[in-house]
């Protein structure tokens, strides 16, 4: 069977990858997104299934007032003494000089949980990682962030030893790699195999120079040598179609090891990036091969260091040679909230407390948004959301909403974050009306490209309102009858809701969902009773 890659697409970065006898599972961040960390589950590694966030409950995660792409960042599954440990940074602040980054470990007995409530481990850095040594101990290792000016920021990898017993860590940290001549070293992973220590970590920023570099020694505490081949993996200046490829993590098949990693697959060219195109999905996972030379150092398989678009799986997992991969296949759903909680797909913003945004129960069959703050607040946002997970799709719901004035408004938005955003909404004008209006932000600035062409609609009924993505452009519609639809404005620039985009670019990606607000702080609700997201082949 072959694996095509990327194995989790769609906004799904800093992969973590754990083996529980026949059980696969990946974490990856979720950074300002609710619940927290998503891990997906195979037994072959090329079929995956969303089958949990952890993080779920107001006494492990508040990110009310988090930053954009702060939040969780690059999580830590391992297993051990019969439990999952889930190591995690939840990013306060992250922009300037200093980084507010606290990390934290949850365990649980299955990985469905439930979880426990989280131990502060540190706040030297981020990106943590547990290591379970073969004598039983436990080391901790994190990149350490130092502010100073004159400084390298990224001033390398820290280790410190975590006492189970009393739930801290014990001893002084020290610092046991200083990082290549790539730079930012970050994403640590420690894994021991035959006599030496190995430590990954991820070097060269996240963005287009990114790769994956590699030291070992004989002593976890080191001196480390550095691989001579390093970088192991990436995807600067070759012409891989996964770009952005580095933060790996390791795991060992009956068949052999395996190596997941992040890569992005940006769309189109323009004035503004000519040669990279826009990551419209965000950074993805991926998997390759991997075998350990004859003098102890790991290199793809088939040579190089350029990821591959397919990779053999291991053969006593395949069902069968010419199986298609599951992630390969358009994603069709559709949901008519009929259930007591949302289905797993969509997340919400920041909050734990998710009875002050939205509802199942009010209206059975129904999703009812209480209109909250707008899109550009950190705060309470009443917005549910499903990942982009293709280049081309088709997105529609159909909502009742009776504003009573322009403070009020809900519709279907397009969403990376409080400043790259498209919102197709309903409102009111000053004569009461009801009205079709679009929101967009983007480059530090707010467009209402309707304003002067004011579309006027049906004082009462369900509306219908629908997007089509095809690669660098979306184009919104609505219909009162599901039948006849019309175009509202013209196609809109995707590109501006990409990694790319200004301001500040960011780490996560774009989703499509239903938002409701009420900037006179009356909770003036929406319902919504359908959504269907359809993948183009």
């Amino acid at each position: 069977m072959t694996i095509e890659n990327p194995i989790l697409r769609g906004f799904n970065p800093d992969p973590s990858i754990v083996r529980v006898g026949s059980d696969y599972y990946i974490a990856t961040s979720t950074f300002e997104w609710y619940p927290g960390v998503q891990i997906h589950h195979s037994t072959d590694l090329a079929n995956w299934r969303l089958l949990t966030r952890p993080l779920a409950r107001e006494s492990q995660l508040d990110m009310r007032g988090n930053p954009n792409s702060g939040g969780i960042w690059a999580p830590c599954l391992t297993y051990a003494d019969g439990l999952f440990w889930l190591i995690y940074t939840d990013v306060k602040q992250h922009q300037g000089s200093f980084k507010t980054t606290h990390n934290y470990l949850a365990t649980a007995e299955t990985i469905l949980g439930p979880w426990s409530d989280p131990v502060y481990l540190n706040s030297s850095g981020f990106d943590p990682s547990l290591f379970h040594d073969e004598d039983g101990r436990k080391w901790l290792v994190n990149m350490e962030w130092d502010w100073r000016p004159g400084h390298n920021r990224f001033r390398g990898i820290l280790l410190q030893e975590y006492d189970a017993g009393s739930a801290t860590l014990v001893g002084n940290p020290i610092n046991i790699f200083r990082g290549t001549e790539l730079g930012f070293t970050e994403g640590p992973h420690l894994y021991k195999h035959g006599n030496y220590y190995y430590l990954i970590t991820a070097e060269g920023g996240t963005g287009h120079e990114h790769a994956v570099t590699m030291a070992r020694s004989d002593r976890i505490d080191g001196p480390y040598e550095v691989d001579p081949s390093n970088p192991i993996l990436t995807s600067v200046a070759n012409d891989s179609a996964l770009r952005k490829s580095g933060h790996a993590d390791l795991v060992e098949t009956p068949d052999g090891w395996y190596l997941v990693h992040l890569c992005s697959r940006p769309v189109g060219h323009g004035v503004r990036d000519e040669e990279r195109g826009w990551s419209i999905l965000g950074r993805e996972t991926a998997i390759q091969k991997v075998e350990w030379t004859d003098d102890g150092w790991l290199r793809l398989e088939g040579g190089g260091n350029v990821p591959s678009l397919r990779v053999e799986a291991p053969a006593s997992l395949s069902q069968s040679d010419t199986t298609p991969t599951a992630t390969a296949r358009p994603v069709h759903c559709v949901d008519d909230f009929d259930t007591q909680s949302l289905p797993i797909d969509w997340q919400w913003l920041r909050s734990p407390r998710s009875e002050e945004l939205f509802g199942l129960s009010e209206r059975p069959g129904y999703l009812r948004l209480f209109g909250r703050e707008t899109l550009i607040s950190q705060f309470g946002v009443s917005l549910v959301a499903r990942r982009f997970q293709a280049f081309a799709f088709t997105a529609v719901t159909t909502m009742e909403f009776e504003p009573e004035d322009f403070h009020q408004m809900a519709g279907l938005v397009c969403y990376y974050d409080t400043t790259k955003f498209h919102y197709l909404y309903v409102s009111t004008n000053d004569s009461g009306q009801k009205i079709l209006g679009i929101w967009s932000a983007h480059s530090g600035k707010e467009f209402f490209p309707l304003q002067d062409n004011e579309v006027l609609l049906p004082d009462t009924g369900p509306l219908s309102l629908r997007v089509n993505l095809h690669g660098q452009e979306l184009q919104f519609s609505w219909s009162s009858d599901d039948a006849n639809w019309q175009t509202a404005g013209e196609p809109l620039d995707a590109t501006l809701i990409s990694d790319e985009a200004r301001p500040g670019g960011m780490f996560t990606g774009a989703f499509v969902g239903m938002t409701c607000q009420d900037v006179a702080g009356l909770a003036r609700h929406a319902v919504f009773d359908r959504f269907e997201y359809r993948e183009m082949e």
